[in-house]
């Protein structure tokens, strides 16, 4: 195992008209240890899953696309259930959250993470819910000088009752992380007055090594303390639906820095090609993923010759 995902794994069902909507496996956790699973490297996920039918189908999903579930518990509590409609180019969501199986993780003993392990992801919304919170920034702070750590906030205001409070938390969260990726979306609702660079600006002057801000189709731009920023463009593709376009983005960044032996440290150095490459590959498996219905990351073979293709 060289990465690891924590936080929740649901069902996502999108609009197909009227009140016809279409069954996806989703969560932005589940999604991005999808991601990185079949871009080629070992992933495990941390979650509760339940009992009930959709958990069931969630677990053989994880098993038939090699997710290791050795950390995945289970509880009788229903499985979190997403409702999404496209709107414009993205999507708004319905939530059914309270009392689900995920927002009850809280295994004691915490797991032990294995050394083989080198990068740990959290955010989205099992943040928001105790005891599933508190367990998950537990189990981070435990590996924070261990792991290079991700935050991917996955910002869902329909389920922030207090935004002042949310944006609070979430300076906590930065506290425990070595790179932080958030969309356009996500840093105007978390510091709506600020512009990106000075979004980023804050977070690296707090102690975090590189801040990423992906745009959609506008592609992502790198902002590292000292440095001059990496804007990448997002390649042409027909899109087809923007779900898990974040998530595969993060986890094919994350593939790319752990395959270039990147430490918490390292962010920092990183050589400005290196950063370059890193996230045009990423920028390339979201792009895939959007030409698919539902979050379906593309495999490592998908992502070579899509960049081939385009040299």
């Amino acid at each position: 195992m060289r990465i690891v995902v924590a936080g929740e794994a649901l069902i996502d069902f999108t609009s197909a008209g009227d009140l016809a909507f279409q069954g996806h496996f989703g969560g932005a956790p589940l999604n991005a240890s999808l991601a990185a699973a079949r871009l080629g490297q070992p992933t495990g996920l941390v979650t509760q899953l339940s009992t009930d039918m959709f958990g069931r189908r969630l677990l053989a999903y994880l098993h038939d696309n090699g997710i290791d579930t050795r950390f995945v518990c289970f509880d009788d509590a229903p499985t979190t259930l997403a409702f999404a409609e496209k709107v414009g180019t993205t999507n708004r969501y319905a939530f059914y959250t309270k009392g689900s199986a995920d927002s009850r993780y809280a295994p004691d003993p915490l797991p032990e993470l294995p050394d083989s392990v080198s990068f740990i992801q959290f955010g989205s919304i099992a943040l928001l819910n105790e005891p599933a919170a508190g367990s998950i920034l537990s189990l981070v702070r435990r590996n924070k000088d261990r792991k290079v750590v991700v935050l991917d906030p996955n910002v869902r205001p329909s389920l922030i009752a207090d935004a002042d409070a949310y944006r609070k938390d979430f300076a906590g969260w930065c506290g425990l992380a070595d790179l932080l990726k958030v969309s356009d979306e996500d840093a105007l609702f978390l510091a709506p007055q600020s512009t990106p660079a000075d979004f980023a600006a804050r977070w690296l002057a707090s102690g975090i090594k590189a801040v990423v801000i992906t745009a959609g189709g506008e592609g992502a731009t790198l902002y590292r303390a000292d440095a001059a920023a990496i804007a990448i463009p997002a390649p042409s593709v027909t899109v087809v639906d923007t779900i898990g376009a974040g998530d595969t983005f993060s986890a094919a960044l994350m593939v790319a820095l752990q395959e270039r032996g990147v430490d918490a440290a390292g962010l920092a150095r990183l050589a400005e090609g290196s950063w370059h490459d890193s996230l045009a590959f990423a920028a390339a498996a979201a792009a895939i993923n959007c030409t698919r219905p539902g979050a379906q990351p593309p495999t490592r073979d998908e992502v070579a010759a899509f960049l081939t293709a385009r040299r």
